[in-house]
């Protein structure tokens, strides 16, 4: 998938106005593209859509529409998160209740970075790629971005109607699994092509 660029960006004025429609469109599509992982984590796959979304929400957050550079400054910080080819891309969400039980948990969950995979059927899990300025020796940030290498065969079955795909998480600290929904499965099966 191409990267989102400037020329794409509606301004203020438009944003505000498609906003509802298109809010109802990316939460619809989110849906389909969000695994929960036990109780505390959830794969948000990331398609070029829902990057675009992003980007108009945080200047819309922000307010800074007009600000020298903030177009810039999201896109170079989203759009790493649309899958490029050969991979699948996602947020990793961790929440918890309270504050304190999100630090010591997070505090619990170092190491994560080597403990969440995905399985296409009866291939070898892949390890997911984090983002290393989000991981720390102390603690991990509860949102990570993670992308999964796909080579030919994995794309494949990801393509293929039924085949079973799992998320794993094995970290000593937090063990789950999930397997996709074949709605799921299915809107994501073009992402590493």
């Amino acid at each position: 998938m191409q990267p989102i660029t400037s020329t794409e960006i509606l301004s203020k004025e438009e944003y505000a106005r498609e906003r509802p429609d298109l809010r109802r469109r990316i939460i619809a599509l989110k849906a389909k593209r969000r695994v929960t992982v036990g109780d505390h984590a959830t794969v948000h796959f990331e398609t070029r859509a829902t990057v675009l979304y992003q980007v108009h929400e945080m200047l819309r957050a922000e307010d800074s529409w007009l600000r020298q550079g903030a177009i810039e400054d999201e896109l170079e910080a989203y759009n790493p998160l649309i899958p490029a080819g050969g991979e699948l891309s996602a947020t990793l969400m961790l929440a918890y209740e309270t504050a304190e039980e999100r630090t010591r948990h997070l505090q619990e969950l170092v190491g994560l970075d080597r403990h969440l995979w995905l399985r296409m059927g009866d291939t070898e899990p892949v390890a997911a790629l984090f983002d290393n300025a989000q991981v720390s020796s102390t603690r991990i940030s509860s949102v990570q971005y993670v992308s999964w290498p796909m080579d030919a065969e994995r794309s494949a079955l990801l393509r293929t109607d039924g085949t079973i795909v799992r998320l794993i998480i094995d970290h000593p600290n937090y063990r789950a699994q999930a397997v996709l929904a074949e709605e799921t499965r299915n809107e994501i099966a073009g992402d590493a092509d």
